[in-house]
């Protein structure tokens, strides 16, 4: 089994802990004994010398949940971005984006509604569109999409932009054209080969199912893909990596957007302020460099759980910007933590931020599929929100995890 989590892990970056190794082993079970196989090194080789096996593999593994406008303020920071500084120093040329990965299509087709709603002529940007999964780039070109694409209050794009049909909501066809969709994996080293550099980059929610080296190998194709200064949207829990990455934040509030700065001397890593009077940190290990190897690790460790159960404290006490930079310290510093992303879930559901809460509930139990706490508040917020259905089957899931009472 570790052999294929480690051809998943080199080939298109997936860390099995990100969403789990029981997810990751349930998935690859159920593929061999479609095919009738026991033997986890013949589906290995399968998988080598298949390339419809791997496709298939890699098609139930990727991510595609998403929405329109998921998360509103990256894409009105993107406009007031374009209108404010963009347009005034490119009176003339081309606008380029792109969206990697793309997903189902929702957010390319996103951006090209905020920026029609902006007055920007057609002609005057090009989105273009990445993903691996050839499923969903079907999905995205057909152009129709159910009510799950369409969540939040404010639907009026949806008026403009779309027409009711049988089989659910039919993007206009003058929107679908300014969206150029191809597949690819952007580790590849030809994916993307040769375009043009970009403008504004969107890749969200990518970075968290990779480890640390992928996560700074992708960082660092991005910035090549961008122009000097271009800006690159991630979601809130990879800033605070894009910003130890050579960019710098735009400080547009919930945007999540780090602009493109020129290259530093790398003697040293920058870290934040609130970091400063922590020992360096060997990234390899997740040590302090100048201490003896185990117990460093040990007080790490211990350090990093004690800020957690601090930061729950301050998420209870109402002191959310506390708790949420005791999440991102801990995210930056340890890598993903299924408890760190449900604390900021706690901040953004206290806030009112009622999509991105659970954005962070999801992740913490694609990590954690057992975390009680990310459960039932995720039923809470889904009730709240309509979603009956799905707050029903979480709260089954809770039912079936609370522990036993004591005898």
């Amino acid at each position: 089994m570790k052999s294929i989590e480690n051809l998943l892990r080199s080939s298109i970056g997936l860390h099995a802990a990100t969403i789990g190794s029981s997810v990751v082993e349930y998935t690859i079970r159920s593929r061999m004994a479609r095919l009738g196989l026991s033997c986890h090194d013949a589906y290995l080789a399968l998988l080598r010398n298949s390339p419809a096996e791997w496709n298939n593999l890699v098609e139930t593994m990727v991510v595609t949940e998403t929405w329109f406008f998921r998360e509103k303020q990256p894409f009105a920071a993107l406009v007031r971005l374009v209108v404010e500084e963009w347009l005034a120093a490119h009176p003339t040329e081309t606008l380029r984006l792109l969206s990697v990965p793309c997903a189902s299509g929702e957010e390319p087709y996103s951006m090209a509604m905020a920026l029609l709603d902006a007055g920007l002529p057609a002609a005057r940007f090009q989105i273009d569109a990445v993903d691996i999964s050839a499923r969903a780039l079907a999905f995205a070109q057909r152009g129709v999409f159910g009510r799950n694409s369409f969540r939040g209050a404010d639907l009026d794009f949806r008026n403009r932009y779309f027409a009711s049909s049988k089989t659910g909501y039919l993007l206009n066809p003058a929107v679908r054209k300014l969206v150029h969709f191809q597949r690819g994996n952007i580790l590849a080293h030809d994916c993307l080969a040769g375009t043009a550099v970009y403008d504004f980059v969107f890749c969200r929610n990518l970075l968290i199912y990779f480890d640390r080296p992928t996560q700074a190998e992708t960082l660092t194709k991005l910035q090549r893909l961008l122009v000097p200064h271009g800006v690159l949207f991630t979601s809130a829990a990879e800033l605070p990596l894009a910003l130890e990455h050579g960019f710098a934040s735009v400080d547009m509030p919930r945007s999540f957007a780090g602009r493109k700065i020129e290259a530093r001397p790398r003697t040293a890593n920058p870290r934040p302020a609130a970091l400063a009077s922590s020992p360096p940190v060997d990234a390899a290990r997740g040590a302090p460099s100048n201490a003896p190897p185990h117990p460093a690790r040990a007080d790490i460790s211990f350090g990093a759980f004690g800020n957690l159960a601090r930061a729950r404290e301050l998420a209870v006490q109402g002191r959310f910007d506390e708790a949420a930079e005791l999440c991102h310290s801990h995210l930056r510093g340890s890598g993903v933590s299924a408890e760190a992303f449900y604390i900021l879930g706690l901040v953004q559901d206290a806030t009112g931020a009622d999509a991105e809460a659970g954005e962070f509930y999801r992740k913490a139990l694609y990590l954690e599929p057992n975390h009680l706490d990310a459960l039932q508040r995720w039923a809470l917020l889904s009730e709240r929100n309509g979603q009956r259905d799905h707050a029903r089957r979480l709260r089954l899931r809770a039912e079936r995890r609370q522990p036993e009472s004591p005898a």
